[in-house]
């Protein structure tokens, strides 16, 4: 990704962290931001890694992906705008992007985003077939949030 494509995955993130609001909670800031510093850490860490995915010159959504050289990558964000979800976009692009970064991984959601669990529940088992799991872990800082669901699996070197 390039420093010209910075701007579409900054409102691109606007997006995200509006969607995510109806499982996470929270309000913008004063300014109609929300908090970006996953993201800045995913344009400026090496890390990290952004992908931004369009068809043609139209942003259609971004993965960003942390603990490269960690134990286990950990897909930190991910997102679909409306207009492309359901196309199938989201499963090509998860797909490619685990197979740049082989090994483990670990992939969070919300049990309210149903939507969500039934497609990182497709992902893991595209992945790893029946080799994966899932766990229940307390949400850092935010005691009275439910807990995320953790997926993991290991991809082929």
């Amino acid at each position: 990704m390039s420093a010209a494509d910075h701007p579409a995955l900054e409102r691109l993130w606007l997006m995200f962290r509006h969607d995510m609001a109806e499982f996470q909670g929270g309000l913008p800031s004063p300014d109609a931001t929300y908090h970006s510093g996953r993201l800045r850490s995913a344009i400026e860490d090496d890390d990290w890694a952004a992908y931004l995915f369009t068809s043609g010159d139209r942003p259609l959504g971004f993965a960003l992906v942390r603990a490269l050289s960690g134990p286990a990558r950990v897909l930190n964000s991910f997102f679909v705008v409306r207009g492309a979800r359901r196309s199938g976009i989201g499963t090509t692009v998860v797909r490619e992007v685990i197979s740049r970064h082989p090994g483990p991984w670990e992939i969070a959601f919300q049990d309210a985003n149903a939507a969500a669990a039934a497609f990182w529940r497709r992902v893991a088992t595209h992945a790893a077939g029946d080799a994966w799991t899932e766990e229940r872990r307390p949400v850092p800082t935010r005691p009275d949030a439910p807990p995320d669901v953790w997926i993991s699996f290991t991809t082929a070197r």
